[in-house]
């Protein structure tokens, strides 16, 4: 079979299956179960999709995902992520958008000690939106930061995202994982600056509250900050610190962060059974999803290989001659483009088996263009009409509130994540800087 009937049936299959309602691991297996029968030998073809299906859900190197995930769980589920974001709320006063600012830096904060995005947008859009909504928020300055900032978990470590993105790709997981944190510390920043100046701008958008005049000093106002907060950002600097120093591998550097996120449980007195049981069905539950992904993803790209299909479009794409710039913004405007109709996990698995190959063929720096992916992958996260977050806040706020209002909430916020890939691009030690100090 020609490389490119071999491609045609393997996207072409796979796409049937998603626009029949098949969910996207299901659609990935049976791709591979037709690819497999056809291309590696029929049952041997079989035989040998179980070997190498196994093989790639067995490595070392995933074992920060399931550590990852249960660190940022038993934070949330003992409840100390919610005293933190308390703590911050109480440190600030007499400014403007408070609420939208306490959205960003307690979503930033938490970012810091879970992974994933959903559950940072779900948190916060349940603590923050019934507050701001009494205050009469506009929508712009209640709905999009929580948003946004859910986002950045996607960027800032600990990322299960991240580290299934180094492991589909071949990216150094350490330097790709310390290579978010600058870029996701610039897009807090440009969302707090935003909220800012459009409440100063527009007061009537994000009133104040008469109780916010009645505020505490002095210690009392900074007690619960280096009381809730600075030990959770311990935790964060345990986790990095480990990786810069090289003490640690992403392993390690994951095993030290959930020691010390059960410990501070420890210290707090808040851990029971009930938050271990409930962490752990969690973890157990978002770990099984990410490794059948990974292994569907795995096989679909040997199995593109094997046929020939990925071989004979590299070739056609390496005979234009582009150059590397040319290629990685081809490259990004087109997972910018899927991300309106799919999600990240699928365009990751989607995209990633051709996209590497080129880019190193290239000589693109791999950690560099694996940050612009993330920050891709973050803006699918708001890009209408199937942004996951945007769906996400609409599972969290009164039916009253359209569709199309969460979606325009979130276009200032996703201006500022598309200023911050296009710095990252025109920029590259703002991705690289902090991965090359790795000793």
């Amino acid at each position: 079979m020609e490389w490119q009937s071999a491609l045609a049936l393997m996207l072409g299959a796979l796409f049937f299956f998603m626009a029949i309602g098949t969910p996207v691991v299901f659609a990935f297996l049976a791709v591979n179960l037709i690819g497999a029968w056809m291309f590696l030998g029929q049952e041997a073809g079989l035989a040998q999709w179980v070997r190498n299906t196994t093989s790639s859900i067995t490595s070392f190197s995933l074992t920060p995902i399931p550590l990852f995930v249960l660190m940022g769980e038993v934070l949330f589920h003992t409840g100390l992520a919610f005293k933190a974001i308390n703590a911050i709320e109480r440190m600030i006063s007499r400014v403007p958008g408070k609420l939208s600012i306490v959205s960003i830096l307690g979503g930033t904060t938490f970012a810091t000690l879970s992974g994933s995005s959903i559950a940072n947008t779900a948190m916060m859009g349940g603590v923050m939106m019934p507050e701001m909504q009494r205050r009469g928020y506009h929508h712009t300055m209640s709905m999009g930061p929580i948003m946004a900032v859910g986002g950045i978990a996607m960027l800032i470590p600990p990322s299960a995202l991240a580290v299934m993105l180094g492991s589909l790709a071949g990216i150094s997981i350490e330097r790709l994982l310390i290579g978010g944190i600058l870029p996701g510390l610039i897009m807090a920043i440009g969302f707090l600056g935003y909220v800012i100046v459009r409440s100063r701008l527009r007061p009537e958008d994000a009133p104040s509250d008469p109780d916010d005049e009645i505020h505490v000093k002095g210690w009392e106002k900074w007690k619960p900050f280096f009381r809730d907060v600075v030990p959770l950002l311990a935790i964060f600097i345990a986790v990095v610190g480990s990786m810069l120093a090289g003490w640690a591998s992403p392993t390690e550097s994951a095993a030290i962060g959930v020691t010390a996120s059960v410990l501070a449980t420890i210290f707090y007195g808040a851990l029971s059974k009930k938050a271990i049981w409930t962490s752990l069905i969690e973890t157990a539950k978002v770990s099984v999803i990410i490794l059948f992904i990974l292994a569907a993803s795995t096989t679909f790209a040997q199995l593109l290989s094997f046929s020939g299909a990925s071989t004979g479009f590299l070739s056609l794409i390496k005979g234009m001659e582009l150059n590397p710039v040319t290629l990685v913004i081809g490259m990004l405007a087109i997972l910018l483009v899927l991300g309106m109709v799919l999600d990240q996990v699928s365009m990751m698995m989607i995209a990633l088996p051709f996209f590497m190959p080129l880019a190193n063929a290239a000589g693109v720096d791999s950690v560099w263009l694996g940050v612009m992916i993330l920050i891709t992958l973050e803006i699918g996260l708001l890009t209408p009409p199937f942004g996951l977050l945007l769906i996400v806040m609409q599972s969290v706020v009164p039916p009253s509130i359209r569709l199309t209002q969460i979606y325009r909430a979130a276009v200032p916020f996703l201006i500022i994540e598309i200023v911050v890939l296009a710095l990252v691009f025109s920029a590259p030690w703002i991705a690289t800087g902090l991965p090359n100090l790795i000793r």
